[in-house]
C-alpha cells in the first residue's frame, strides 16, 4: 500500500531554474492582462441569488440576498461604459499587447468592447462563465459551467478561447480546464515566476502563472493601494527587481492585473500610464501576450518526463534506486519510503533529506551498524577489489588505489589505529577529500573522543549519501 503522499508542489524549479530565452535576449517577460468582468458579476437580474460585493470602490461591501445593489451595479458599468476605453486608448496608443481575460457572460453583454479587442489583436482568454464564486462548486457543478464557457465565448468572440483563468476557482478547477483538453495555457495559480508544465492524469498541462500581489485589485483592499503614487512604485520596484534578475542571467516573466472599474479611473490610470512608459523605455523587455509566452514556452521548454520521481514509484523500486545510498543499509530507504513524500522529494536534496530522516531517528545501535558497513579506505577489501561501485569510484576520487607502498602501510596502521580506538571504520567524504587532507583527518579525529567522533562519522555518512545523491540524479 502507498504510504501518504503531498500533493502540493512546494520545490518548483527549486534553486537553478531555467534559461526562459525569452526572444531577443529580453530581460524580463512583462504582460499585461485586463479583466473584463463587467456584466458578469453575481446581480439578481443574472439569476444569482444576491449582489456583487467583491472588488469596488465599496471596501468590506456584503451581499444583498435578494435584491438589486444599485451603487455597486454602477460601479461595475464604470467599468465597461468608461474604465475599459480609456485602458484601451492607453494601451493601443502605445502599441502595447494585451491579454483579457473575459467573462462570457460579460463579453456577450458588450459588443462594441469585444469589437476594439478584436482589432486591438488582443488575446481573448476565458474568465469563466460568470464572475462568481466557485469555492464551494462540485466537479459535477463545475464542469458544465466550463464547458458553457467555451462555448459562449466561441460564439460571442468567433473562436474558442485557449487560455483560462476563474479567479475565484474551487480546488477542482485547475484540473477539471486541464481536461477539457483545449487550453494552451491555465492560469489559475500564483506559485512562480516562470510558466510551468503541470501533469494531470498522465497530460502535461502548461501553466502560466498570474498575480495578485501587481494586480489593481489591491486599490480594493483593506490592505492595499491607496494611491497611484503606491501603485506606480510597487509596480516599478517589482519590474527592476527582475530586471536585475534578467541581467544575472535568470530572466523571469511579469504580469500585472487590471481591471477596468478600478485602474480605469482617471487617478489610477495615469500611474499605469507612468508605468507603461518606463517599461517601454527598455529595448531588451519583451512585452508579450500570455498566448505568446505560452507558444514561446512551448516551442523553447517542451515538456519533458523527470527521469527520477521518487514520490511517484512504489516500494520495490524506491529501495531499488536508494538502498544502496548509504552502505549496505537499505533499510534506511525502507523506512523513508514510509515518510509523506511530495514533489519536493523528487530531487536529491528531497531523497537525501528522507534518508537522513531516517538515519537520524533509528537507534545508536542501528547507526552504529551503517558505521560498520563501511568498508577501509585504501583496505583489504579495496585491495580484493569488494568494494561497491560507489565505494570503488569515491576512493579512486583521491587516489586511494594508486598508493605508494609507504602510504599503503600509513593508511593500514592508521585504519588498524582507529578502528581499535572506536569500533567502527574511519569515515570521510573522499570526494570532498585529497589524499594529503584524508591523512591529515585522520591523525586530528584520532585524538576525537568517541561521542564526538561518533556524531562525525555520522555527519560524513550523511555527506557521502549527498553526494551519491547528486551523481544518481545528475546521470
Amino acid at each position: 500500500m502507498q504510504p501518504q503522499r503531498y500533493v502540493r508542489n512546494m520545490r518548483g524549479y527549486g534553486p537553478n531554474p531555467p534559461d526562459a530565452k525569452w526572444p531577443n535576449g529580453a530581460k524580463v517577460a512583462v504582460q499585461f492582462v485586463v479583466n473584463y468582468e463587467e456584466g458578469g458579476e453575481n446581480c439578481v437580474l443574472h439569476g444569482d441569488a444576491a449582489s456583487e460585493a467583491f472588488l469596488s470602490e465599496i471596501v468590506g461591501a456584503a451581499q444583498w440576498p435578494g435584491q438589486r445593489h444599485w451603487n455597486m451595479e454602477s460601479i461595475y458599468e464604470y467599468g465597461a461604459r468608461a474604465g475599459f476605453w480609456r485602458l484601451h486608448r492607453l494601451f493601443t496608443s502605445r502599441n502595447v499587447p494585451v491579454t483579457v481575460y473575459g467573462v462570457a457572460t460579460a463579453l456577450a453583454r458588450s459588443p462594441e468592447q469585444v469589437k476594439a479587442m478584436k482589432e486591438a489583436d488582443w488575446e481573448i482568454a476565458s474568465h469563466g462563465l460568470k464572475w462568481v464564486e466557485h469555492k464551494d462548486y462540485s466537479r459535477e457543478e463545475e464542469w458544465p459551467t466550463i464547458v458553457e464557457a467555451v462555448r459562449l465565448h466561441e460564439e460571442v468572440v468567433g473562436e474558442r478561447p485557449r487560455g483560462w483563468y476563474t479567479g475565484r476557482c474551487s480546488v477542482h478547477t485547475v484540473d477539471l480546464a486541464s481536461e477539457e483538453g483545449g487550453f494552451s495555457y491555465i492560469s489559475d495559480t500564483y506559485d512562480d515566476d516562470l510558466p510551468y508544465w503541470r501533469v494531470h492524469e498522465g497530460h502535461p498541462q502548461l501553466i502560466i502563472p498570474y498575480t495578485l500581489d501587481a494586480n489593481d485589485m489591491r486599490f480594493a483592499t483593506p490592505q492595499g493601494f491607496n494611491s497611484g503614487d503606491q501603485y506606480f512604485t510597487y509596480l516599478k520596484d517589482a519590474f527592476d527587481t527582475l530586471y536585475a534578475e534578467g541581467q544575472a542571467g535568470s530572466a523571469k516573466m511579469m504580469s500585472i492585473g487590471l481591471h477596468c472599474r478600478l485602474i480605469g479611473r482617471p487617478g489610477r490610470a495615469a500611474a499605469l500610464a507612468r508605468f507603461v512608459d518606463y517599461v517601454k523605455s527598455f529595448d531588451d523587455v519583451w512585452i508579450a501576450r500570455r498566448i505568446d509566452i505560452a507558444e514561446h514556452w512551448i516551442e523553447n521548454h517542451p515538456y519533458e518526463a523527470p527521469r527520477l520521481q521518487p514520490s511517484a514509484i512504489d516500494r520495490d523500486t524506491f529501495v531499488e534506486t536508494f538502498g544502496g545510498i548509504f552502505e549496505h543499509s537499505p533499510w534506511i530507504a525502507e523506512r523513508a519510503f514510509e515518510f509523506e513524500l511530495g514533489p519536493a522529494h523528487d530531487c536529491a536534496a528531497g531523497v537525501h533529506n528522507a534518508l537522513c530522516r531516517a538515519f537520524r531517528s533509528a537507534s545508536r545501535e542501528e547507526r552504529l551498524g551503517v558505521l560498520t558497513a563501511h568498508p577501509d579506505l585504501a583496505g583489504k577489501l579495496a585491495a580484493a577489489k569488494r568494494l561497491t561501485d560507489a565505494s570503488t569510484a569515491e576512493q579512486a576520487s583521491a587516489g586511494l588505489d594508486a598508493l605508494t607502498d609507504a602510504e599503503r602501510i600509513e593508511f593500514t596502521e592508521l585504519n588498524n589505529a582507529y578502528t581499535e580506538e572506536f569500533g567502527f571504520p574511519f569515515i570521510i567524504a573522499v570526494r570532498d577529500n585529497t589524499k594529503q587532507s584524508i591523512l591529515a583527518a585522520f591523525r586530528t579525529r584520532l585524538e576525537n573522543g568517541r561521542d564526538k567522533e561518533f556524531a562525525t562519522a555520522c555527519k560524513q555518512v550523511e555527506r557521502i549519501a549527498e553526494l551519491r545523491l547528486e551523481a544518481l540524479f545528475a546521470g
